[in-house]
């Protein structure tokens, strides 16, 4: 059960149009790493996982559909102001011939989102392994969205969603642990 709050869990502003870098952060939408695959990987994973570490699962992967409102809201007001020939321009006229200023699940380079992206091993240890993995790599690419990025406003947010991953994938590597003793201890019956 959640409770929905109409409010995105950071505040998302933005300097100025922006579709170039609109076009980039897209990968974060619908990207291999980005938060949708997270959500999914996650809220899927947690049926196979024991009691002790599911709601972590649960409460992250809930934390990523937020985050993938954050992606959305910043691509949204990065666009909404651009013609056609600015959006043909940032390398987003491909887009705008399919879905207009719609987002669509693709990454930067527009391959569409597929569920490949979305691993699930069935044993507890791999699947986190997985996700501290997942963690790091989309903490990567916040990184390289920062470095890419000259709005201040936009960086703002970006780094408050990179600092999350690291929390997000030191919470996986605490789990481990947490599934590594459990299977340690001696079983009495």
């Amino acid at each position: 059960m959640w409770i929905y709050e109409k409010k995105l869990q950071y505040p998302v502003r933005v300097s100025q149009c922006n579709p170039k870098l609109a076009k980039y952060l897209i990968e974060q939408y619908g990207g291999a790493d980005g938060e949708l695959a997270a959500a999914l990987r996650y809220l899927n994973q947690r049926y196979t996982l024991p009691d002790k570490v599911k709601g972590l699962l649960t409460d992250i992967g809930t934390e990523e559909l937020a985050h993938l409102e954050i992606i959305a809201t910043m691509v949204y007001k990065l666009t909404k102001d651009a013609s056609p020939e600015e959006l043909k321009e940032a390398g987003l006229g491909d887009h705008y011939a399919d879905h207009d200023r719609a987002l669509f699940y693709h990454n930067a380079a527009g391959s569409p989102f597929t569920a490949t992206y979305i691993q699930a091993k069935g044993d507890p240890i791999a699947d986190l392994y997985e996700d501290i993995a997942a963690e790091e790599k989309a903490r990567a690419t916040y990184q390289w969205l920062i470095d890419m990025s000259d709005d201040p406003d936009v960086n703002d947010a970006l780094k408050f969603l990179r600092e999350r991953e690291v929390v997000h994938a030191q919470r996986f590597r605490e789990a481990v642990e947490i599934l590594k003793e459990h299977q340690a201890q001696k079983k009495y019956f």
